[in-house]
């Protein structure tokens, strides 16, 4: 491809990354400040105009810049040297992973017994109780339930009970951060990228929250991250990682424990393995190197071996659910979490327009949802709703409710629209302020000028903080506008932030080379690792609300972006 083809390509590039980061920040302030997109606003219009021109320019420029300086400070990164204690933390994982634990020690003892918030309760109930439910993933309640009601019973501490499940999860998530500083060790990254990204995994307070935090969303993302590393080795060179048995397992055995710590993983993975078997076939010219001795018919039996691997961890995956399931006799009767929009939609429909529907309409609607439910609608959370939401009722008429459904999507187009960016827009918009519990009372509080983070020990637990400066400190973090309110320092700590910047890197990497050669394509081909995260991002826009528990992912992968990007 020539030079001038290349820079088109780049602009092209930079065109659309400007076009979609503009559309974000014009609706994502109308429906920050407003609850809704005002479609034919005339100075919404201008405002996205200039705003494209601008965001296209600089990327460009920043791409441009990158091009200038990358080499010089790949190689200044790798000649770099550090000695005594930084050599010592960084000569072996062993030493990496006590680091990265001792970094989180504090915040643990800080608050102790350690964050044990987001349907924690419930979870261990299921347990108390022997009365379960899919609603969360069963290997994660059996994880937290029996460590917390285990030490109970034999020291008489709940508290006790929570603290040794934080030290298992801290133990677990720490050893995956070790395995990515040592796979950008081997991608060609200095000890001073490496020592800053000790730094990032054991200290950046989003991270330290979830690393001590009960929910799953801390292990789930960290075997994502898990996953994503091997499926890069697989990218790298595929004839060699297949032949080394001992990788393939750990491929799937990562993958499988993702999809059983969320039922959104095993959506996203299935969609995945399909496009990335799809790549793999269609582009098999820059799967394996043109160096590869091996013969066509082997390349075809390392394929096959690889369809093989990701069909053994879907199986494992659902026999390991399925049997969870089975052997605690499960209630696996709700289907209020696969239409959450839906429900939020046609909710906002009658918060808006109840005056327009007609009394059969609303006989049909109350049949789902009672009035008292419907009057409940909030527009950042869909939680309460589905709360009122009757599923023996839609199991016995489910077409009812989707005619309803659709008469109204009809009629109320930009309401449904809305309705659902109500609910994802943080996603996308770097300025939203993550306040989607206010007015909420919770076991300690009541939400009021933010919802960034759980924060609290929910019962049976209590909080018991040995250090109290850092408890304050991670008090003002979670539920106080704190952070989100300083400019530039809040967007470190905003989820569409971390999603903008990373595929502004990303699509720098495949489209702002210096030239495009079979190399290159193999370097484009590495990339598709992450369409898994991708994916998992797009699953939480049709999600409940918006919450940086459901992207945390994009935290974990940060280091390994600005990585691969830049090489």
């Amino acid at each position: 491809m020539g030079q001038k083809k290349l820079l088109n390509k780049k602009k092209i590039s930079a065109f659309i990354y400007g076009l979609l980061l503009s559309v974000a920040l014009v609706w994502g302030y109308q429906l920050e400040t407003t609850d809704h997109v005002e479609f034919g606003s005339v100075t919404a219009l201008a405002f996205f105009v200039v705003l494209t021109v601008v965001i296209t320019l600089a990327t460009y420029g920043v791409w441009s810049l990158i091009d200038k300086k990358n080499s010089g400070i790949k190689n200044a990164d790798i000649k770099s040297t550090k000695t005594g204690l930084i050599s010592k933390i960084l000569s072996k994982p062993l030493y990496t992973w006590l680091t990265l634990c001792i970094l989180c020690m504090p915040v643990l003892l800080g608050v102790y017994p350690g964050f044990f918030v987001y349907d924690a309760q419930t979870e261990v109930m299921e347990v108390i109780t022997r009365q379960f439910t899919t609603h969360h993933p069963l290997l994660h309640v059996l994880m937290l339930g029996v460590s917390v009601v285990g030490v109970h019973k034999v020291t008489g501490s709940y508290n006790l009970g929570i603290f040794l499940y934080m030290l298992i999860q801290m133990a677990v998530m720490n050893a995956v951060f070790t395995k990515a500083i040592w796979y950008l060790k081997k991608r060609g990254a200095g000890i001073n990228s490496r020592v800053a990204t000790v730094l990032y995994y054991g200290l950046f307070p989003t991270i330290v929250m979830y690393t001590l935090c009960s929910s799953k969303d801390g292990l789930f993302s960290a075997f994502m991250l898990l996953t994503v590393i091997y499926l890069m080795e697989l990218a790298e060179d595929v004839t060699a990682f297949m032949a080394d048995m001992k990788k393939v397992l750990s491929l799937i055995a990562s993958g499988t424990l993702m999809m059983l710590f969320r039922h959104n993983g095993f959506y996203a993975y299935v969609v995945f393995v399909i496009i990335y078997v799809a790549v793999s076939v269609i582009k098999k010219d820059i799967v394996w190197k043109k160096t590869d001795t091996n013969a066509k018919s082997g390349h075809k039996k390392c394929q096959m071996q690889l369809i093989a691997a990701f069909l053994i961890t879907i199986v494992l995956y659902m026999v390991i659910n399925k049997g969870l399931a089975l052997a605690l006799n499960a209630d696996d009767s709700e289907h209020q979490e696969m239409l959450t929009v839906p429900i939020q939609q046609v909710a906002r429909v009658y918060y808006g327009h109840a005056d327009d529907m007609p009394d059969e309409d609303k006989e049909v609607l109350y049949k789902y949802i009672s009035e008292e439910g419907l009057s409940h609608y909030t527009p950042r959370l869909s939680d309460i709703i589905k709360l009122y939401f009757d599923n023996e009722a839609y199991e016995q008429d489910s077409q009812s409710f989707w005619n309803l459904y659709f008469k109204y999507l009809k009629k109320y187009p930009a309401t449904y629209i809305n309705a659902w960016f109500m609910t994802s827009y943080g996603y996308w918009y770097p300025g939203a302020v993550i306040n989607v519990y206010q007015g909420n009372t919770v076991f300690t509080f009541t939400y009021t000028d933010s919802s960034y983070f759980g924060y609290e020990v929910e019962e049976p637990g209590t909080r018991e903080s040995l250090i109290p400066v850092i408890d304050e400190l991670y008090r003002m973090l979670s539920i106080e506008k704190f952070q989100q309110n300083i400019p530039v320092i809040s967007l470190f700590f905003a989820p569409a932030a971390y999603f903008w910047f990373e595929l502004m890197l990303v699509l720098y990497a495949l489209t702002g080379c210096k030239k495009i050669n079979n190399e290159n394509r193999q370097k484009a081909y590495k990339f598709i690792p992450l369409m898994l995260p991708l994916l998992v991002w797009a699953t939480a826009l049709l999600g409940p609300t918006y919450l940086v528990r459901y992207v945390i992912i994009l935290w974990y992968l940060l280091p390994l972006i600005i990585r691969t990007s830049l090489e």
